[in-house]
């Protein structure tokens, strides 16, 4: 389940995000923006002759006003070296030197860690050239390529694959086993939650070492179901890495959710809402994570009620609206068994498959109840299949899917949830053209 872990670092405007979407662009297949995400992807999984891997940008999160830019991206880089298989430093071929790639390098310098060295915007052999000036860092070989246009990016890509790690042995559990990953920002509450679950009279069968560098798989139990708490040195404070808060917790939420089958993203309920947390809940929602929404410290929460932070939740997180919303207080115990019993709850329907017979049937019943065209052109859906789960995943076939507009798309989405509890599960579609309408073009 665990792929390595890639991560991108560089001061801004050096082109990690374009390399980010050189890498991973093609295998998303987006029929329109989600609404509801309020920054760009920072995770995606890749793949390169046949190894695959997750690479995390650093492009897209915003840097810490109080600290001076110099720290922060060497900051970026401490947390990269934490929980990284591989780190890509850019660097900017254009412009030369930076004083801030130097600070960068002292960090990376004389890890075990593979490092690889790329000269980005050298888009020609006299811009490659002149990037030889970047030995000076000596990090090892300058890779030269420009993100842009692609020049060398296959160079790049194979050299990446050669300095993955080789794939750990993981410890095997019962397909029964549920395997929860407790995220979220720091000091939210997760180590006092994983506590509380642990304290929810269940008894410890034992502390499993993870796959990842100092992790634990705590196993208990509940009924009949045997859980793994997927903890990583997230869930513990670390003095390691002072500020790059952001990053730090991106980079320990991809680590837990490679590992898990269900995310319990922690809020802080005293605190309120913040973009933080939204991040943490957009990156389960495209790992294709079950997820559950626990609001931890309720019982530090006054002057407003469930029903209000509930609805402010549904109106800032609109792109996990199927998570369940529920309000915990690790401190007292209050609402942890709900949390268990809904994470266990999303893993099933996580994993519950439809006949296609009744997906046709409720698809066919949607759409004469709702026509819909587009451009003066009428929708027809011919077939559609479940392809695979975890998370549920249909393939429409239909005469054009330009004509499939993302709000449709959510209106059969809610057709089927209305038929089958897929509460705590997102619903992948996949369209594409019939095949009739594929030989006709």
């Amino acid at each position: 389940m665990s792929k390595p872990i890639v991560a991108i670092v560089g001061r801004p405007n050096v082109g990690k995000s374009t390399l980010f979407n050189r890498l991973v662009g093609k295998r998303i297949a987006v029929v329109e923006d989600t609404p509801g995400i309020t920054r760009d992807r920072i995770y995606a999984e890749a793949e390169w002759k046949g190894k695959e891997f997750v690479v995390v940008d650093t492009g897209g999160l915003v840097l810490d006003e109080q600290d001076p830019l110099r720290t922060e991206v060497a900051n970026q880089a401490r947390a990269a070296l934490e929980e990284a298989d591989v780190v890509i430093f850019m660097v900017d071929g254009s412009t030369g030197l930076n004083p801030a790639d130097e600070d960068i390098a002292d960090v990376l310098r004389g890890t075990s860690k593979p490092v690889l060295l790329v000269a980005n915007k050298c888009d020609n052999e006299s811009r490659a050239r002149e990037a030889a000036e970047f030995y000076e860092l000596g990090m090892g070989t300058v890779h030269t390529i420009s993100a842009l246009n692609g020049r060398m990016v296959a160079d790049l890509l194979d050299a990446l694959v050669a300095a993955l790690p080789d794939k750990e042995a993981e410890q095997e559990y019962d397909e029964d086993t549920i395997r929860i990953a407790i995220v979220g920002r720091p000091n939210v509450g997760k180590s006092s939650l994983l506590n509380a679950i642990l304290g929810e009279k269940r008894a410890i069968v034992s502390d499993i070492p993870g796959t990842t560098r100092d992790a634990i798989d705590t196993v208990c139990k509940r009924g009949d179901k045997t859980l793994v708490l997927v903890d990583t040195a997230g869930i513990r404070k670390s003095g390691k890495v002072q500020g790059t808060v952001e990053y730090y917790t991106v980079l320990r939420a991809v680590r837990a959710l490679e590992r898990a089958d269900v995310a319990m993203v922690v809020i802080d309920a005293y605190h309120g809402l913040c973009d933080g947390d939204k991040r943490v809940a957009g990156i389960a929602h495209e790992a294709g994570r079950a997820s559950v929404l626990v609001v931890n410290k309720w019982d530090l929460c006054k002057g407003t009620s469930m029903k209000e932070f509930g609805e402010n939740i549904r109106r800032e997180m609109s792109f996990v609206d199927y998570a369940p919303i529920v309000f915990t207080s690790a401190k007292t115990g209050m609402g942890v068994a709900d949390a268990i019993d809904a994470a266990i709850d999303a893993t099933n329907n996580h994993a519950m498959r439809i006949p296609t017979a009744e997906l046709n049937r409720i698809l066919m019943d949607a759409t004469a109840n709702r026509p819909y065209s587009r451009k003066g052109k009428d929708l027809r859906i011919r077939y559609a299949t479940m392809v695979r789960v975890k998370p549920p995943t249909i393939a429409l076939f239909v005469n054009d899917p330009e004509l499939l507009h993302f709000s449709y798309l959510r209106y059969l989405e809610n057709q089927i949830r209305q038929h089958y509890s897929y509460e705590g599960t997102p619903i992948v579609f996949l369209v594409r053209p019939a095949k009739k309408e594929r030989k006709a073009s």
